[in-house]
């Protein structure tokens, strides 16, 4: 085996386990806090980001590590190999026991992801991929839909993504769902049953570095509202905007952006 593909194996085998724990807490109920306004974590969290760190570091002592949930090491910035992890994403819905939340861990080398793991627990939907290797839901190769433009599509974005558009622009049939993960909307899109995940809020690289593998290698295309490439491993951990599509719908969302006027205060 590679050492890439080692570390992939590593990803899978620690990323399952990390699940497994947050599962335990999730049935029965979970202490939480706010950490800072509207910014709820867990002592799930905690344990989870224990059990990756303490297995994936231990494996690999010399890689960096980025996490939601650790105080940032600034060593990060000068390796080559870091591990970015939020061990728990959709931490709100998970206090809430909504099947809403994934454990996210990607091996990112010089500021692009390698290796990627999304894992929901709760309804057993394990996702993955490789750099180059494709992406899979549990094992099984995913790929994003055809979908080119608004009209019938499936998305995952805010209920009021179309509220200030003109009557000519707005589409006659469109499906808006939202799920709290923000890896998790990127990983449904990755699987064709969604056509687009649009996001106009800020995340940081743990968010959505995993995700964004997958994606890419279920031929998708994944940028800011700008059109602008995700670098991760940064001294900004910090991103604008999420779009994340297939290739023809990615342009359509990106097209229409450019002519969009964002309500006041809008969280997508």
């Amino acid at each position: 085996m590679s050492q890439l593909e080692q570390d992939h194996a590593l990803l899978l085998e620690t990323v399952r386990e990390g699940g497994a724990l947050a599962l335990s807490y999730f049935h029965d109920g979970v202490k939480h806090w706010q950490k800072g306004p509207d910014d709820p974590v867990s002592e799930a969290d905690h344990a989870v980001d224990d059990l990756l760190r303490g297995k994936l570091l231990g494996e690999r002592p010399k890689y960096g590590w980025l996490s939601e949930e650790t105080e940032d090491d600034p060593k990060r910035l000068d390796c080559r190999d870091v591990w970015v992890v939020d061990p728990i994403d959709g931490t709100r819905a998970f206090i809430q026991q909504r099947a809403e939340f994934t454990v996210c861990a990607a091996l990112v080398r010089e500021g692009r992801p390698l290796a990627a793991a999304v894992f929901n627990p709760a309804t057993e939907e394990f996702y993955d991929a490789v750099l180059g290797g494709g992406a899979r839901l549990n094992g099984k190769p995913i790929r994003v839909s055809p979908a080119a433009g608004f009209e019938g599509a499936r998305l995952l974005t805010g209920r009021h993504f179309f509220r200030n558009t003109g009557a000519a622009d707005k589409p006659g049939s469109v499906t808006i769902h939202m799920v709290n993960s923000i890896a998790y909307r990127m990983c449904l899109v990755a699987d064709g049953r969604y056509d687009a995940c649009i996001s106009l809020s800020a995340k940081s690289d743990w968010d959505i570095a995993a995700a964004e593998l997958i994606l890419a290698e279920a031929g998708g295309v994944n940028t800011n509202s700008h059109g602008q490439d995700f670098r991760y491993n940064q001294p900004d951990l910090r991103h604008k905007s999420v779009i994340s599509a297939g290739p023809e719908m990615h342009a359509h969302v990106l097209r229409f952006l450019e002519t969009m006027e964002r309500p006041p205060g809008a969280k997508w």
